[in-house]
């Protein structure tokens, strides 16, 4: 009788256990999928550099070197770095700060910017979409899954037919998945701004038949559904070269890229400024809010105030009237038609 009641809680002991750990496992998994997505903004170290320079050099002060040194783990000895090493920088305010100067100095002696700038490194830059005027022409659409799947995931077989009089499918030729999404208006003005093409995956085209192609899912950002349509792959740089961004620039967010009323840090989003505004790959802009208040009562007239600056942006892709961006900071939830304008110094 005492054997078994013993053998009883041990069982019972068990699966409490695996209650309480499981769940543990499950979240280490979700975090490294976060971790693999890596993300921040980076300098490439060049010959003579120090911590003790970099620190003074973004941050106005040498003696937060050893902040530098714990943001960068893979430095073994903070007294030696080496050229071509990435260097992971603190935060935002020190790259403009590096702007600033940098601009400040080629005025002063007329020099290029090192050939090595800062950058931001952005890792799941393949998965972004973009707003388009003009609806991208699709090559082909899924339209069935192997098995009948409800849930198309990666290794999963589609079967694809080709759209209209578009170029041929290439047997071993890589294609992204997309969806067209409703096409986008001005709230006040109605004019049509663009359709939203939301990339769900990339599958890779294993076998061509007279009426039909047969693909490999090949990563799976999203869920991929039978419908979605084909566009050409090209791969894109997760290494995002910072360079001046275009001066009197004033514009706002339109959306999200996964329709949020309130977004912030590390959010996808979209402007309506495009490669036609001289906005490029690399820029960044600032968010803000300007209100407006009656100084005098007895004059009926509201004056602006100083524009409040509580967020930022970095331009990852542009089109020619619109721009996919990523919010790198924000001090507050950011709103959908949120005002932004070139960087306020």
């Amino acid at each position: 009788m005492y054997c078994n009641r013993k053998f009883q809680m041990i069982i019972c002991l068990s699966v409490l256990a695996a209650m309480i750990f499981s769940p543990v496992r499950i979240f280490a998994q979700e975090n490294k999928e976060i971790v693999e997505h890596e993300a921040g903004f980076y300098y490439t170290v060049q010959k003579g550099d120090t911590l003790w320079d970099l620190s003074g050099r973004f941050f106005d002060s040498p003696w937060l070197w050893p902040d530098l040194w714990s943001e960068n783990s893979q430095i073994s000895n903070p007294h030696w770095i080496y050229p071509g090493e990435r260097i992971r920088l603190l935060h935002q305010k020190g790259v403009e700060s590096f702007f600033r100067k940098t601009a400040a100095k080629s005025r002063a002696i007329k020099k290029e910017t090192p050939k090595k700038p800062l950058y931001y490194y952005y890792s799941p830059i393949n998965r972004i979409g973009f707003i388009r005027k003009d609806p991208a022409t699709p090559l082909g659409i899924i339209y069935k899954v192997k098995d009948d799947k409800e849930m198309i995931s990666a290794g999963d077989l589609v079967f694809i037919r080709a759209k209209g009089d578009t170029p041929p499918l290439a047997e071993g030729s890589k294609y992204i998945v997309y969806k067209a999404l409703k096409p986008i208006r001005d709230k006040k003005t109605k004019v049509l701004i663009g359709t939203q093409h939301y990339l769900t995956g990339i599958v890779e085209i294993k076998k061509m038949d007279p009426r039909f192609a047969v693909a490999r899912v090949v990563q799976s950002y999203r869920t991929i559904e039978v419908g979605n349509l084909l566009m050409p792959y090209k791969k894109r740089s997760p290494k995002i070269e910072l360079i001046q961004s275009k001066k009197g620039l004033e514009g706002k967010l339109i959306i999200s890229e996964e329709y949020a009323n309130i977004i912030g840090d590390n959010d996808i989003a979209f402007i309506d400024k495009g490669s036609q505004d001289d906005v490029k790959l690399g820029q960044q802009y600032s968010i803000y809010y300007q209100e407006k208040q009656r100084l005098n009562t007895e004059i009926k007239e509201d004056v602006l105030l100083t524009q409040v600056v509580y967020g930022t942006l970095l331009i990852l892709h542009t089109e020619q009237t619109t721009s996919t961006v990523l919010i790198t900071r924000s001090d507050r939830g950011i709103n959908l038609g949120a005002k932004i304008c070139s960087p306020i110094e």
